[in-house]
């Protein structure tokens, strides 16, 4: 689809929207779900996208995610107080240094096999019962959700991203298998997660921030209810808000050179990395662009709210604002970046 100049312009003026409006004006910020809701049924609108097989997906795609934050919110509530007695426990035997790390480092490891929604909902739960403080509690969320985001990629079953890949590459001439994403990006997802762990670990401890929370904590149908609604609309909004800025994409950045489509993909921050990726990743692709493209996508997809469902998953539940969490993940994804960009560049 050829976009005219003022369909481009429209689009790029939302784009800046999305990513300005939650960062400086408090009532987008407060609803945020509906104000992307908002952009992607603009953004589908201005690209004359609007059709049945749209609507039913934007409807049916949240529909697994919702399901599964609604039934772990009514598990959580059953099993609140058993969780906080091993969280507590774990903390006072091998400390809070090192309690920290493990979240870190565990949730990201076995995100590719529990899955990223299910990592953030663990997460989610277990991080009010720490003795950390409000900003804490942000850090740990954002290493955290980094490094969920990086190691669900590695099979077809942790998140969407891996899911296309494995299905565009099964052909020749990589005849992509489960295995396939872990064998080239496994050492480099490990060696995030150990720099986000130990990250974690510089977290200080706060007395008595858990058992406040602990005892302020609410986990109530009603809460769980509404919850699971804003997810819903959530992920709607980035369907709507991937399908109507992909003619975008499809006409400036699958042209750029991998260097600059390496830091294009920061966009993965608001936009589905899966639509990106399904765009920029083809059959013919050489091993060392698959693992370059890969890497700027999912770190990039933890620098904003909208950039990853754990994100999205972990700021509801904790009511994490999008400028506490820019406040701390863009810094840190701008670092990450430039510092794979040139490891990448030296070891592939």
């Amino acid at each position: 689809m050829e976009l005219s100049v003022f369909q481009t312009g429209l689009l790029c003026l939302l784009i800046l929207l999305v990513l300005v409006l939650p960062l400086t004006v408090r009532k987008v910020e407060e609803n945020l779900e509906a104000f992307l809701f908002v952009c992607g049924a603009a953004a589908v609108s201005v690209t004359n996208m609007w059709n049945w097989e749209l609507i039913k997906t934007a409807l049916q795609d949240p529909i697994k995610i919702t399901l599964a934050v609604l039934v772990a919110g009514l598990l959580f509530k059953q099993f609140h107080r058993t969780l906080q007695r091993v969280t507590t426990k774990t903390v006072s035997v091998i400390g809070l240094r090192a309690a920290l790390a493990a979240i870190v480092l565990l949730l990201g490891l076995t995100s590719s096999v529990i899955t990223a929604i299910i990592a953030a909902l663990i997460l989610s739960e277990i991080i009010p019962l720490l003795p950390i403080d409000r900003k804490g509690r942000v850090q740990l969320v954002v290493y955290s959700c980094f490094a969920v985001g990086m190691g669900a990629v590695l099979t077809s079953i942790g998140e969407p991203l891996g899911t296309i890949v494995l299905s565009k590459l099964k052909g020749a001439p990589h005849y992509a298998d489960f295995w396939f994403l872990l064998k080239h990006l496994g050492w480099f997802v490990l060696a995030g997660n150990i720099v986000l762990a130990v990250l974690a670990m510089c977290i200080k401890k706060a007395e008595n921030a858990a058992a406040e929370d602990a005892q302020s904590e609410e986990h109530t149908v009603k809460s769980i209810i509404v919850r699971a609604a804003k997810v819903y609309l959530f992920v709607m909004a980035l369907v709507l808000l991937g399908d109507g800025l992909k003619p975008l994409a499809v006409q400036t950045i699958a042209h750029l050179s991998e260097n600059a489509l390496y830091f294009i993909n920061m966009l993965s921050a608001i936009l589905d990395n899966a639509t990106l990726a399904a765009i920029e990743i083809t059959p013919d692709i050489s091993t060392r662009n698959l693992v370059f493209l890969l890497m700027s996508l999912i770190i990039s997809g933890g620098m904003l709210i909208p950039g990853n469902i754990p994100n999205i998953i972990c700021a509801s539940k904790l009511k994490i604002t999008s400028k506490e969490w820019a406040k701390t993940a863009v810094p840190l994804g701008a670092v990450l970046m430039v510092a794979y960009f040139f490891v990448l560049h030296v070891t592939l």
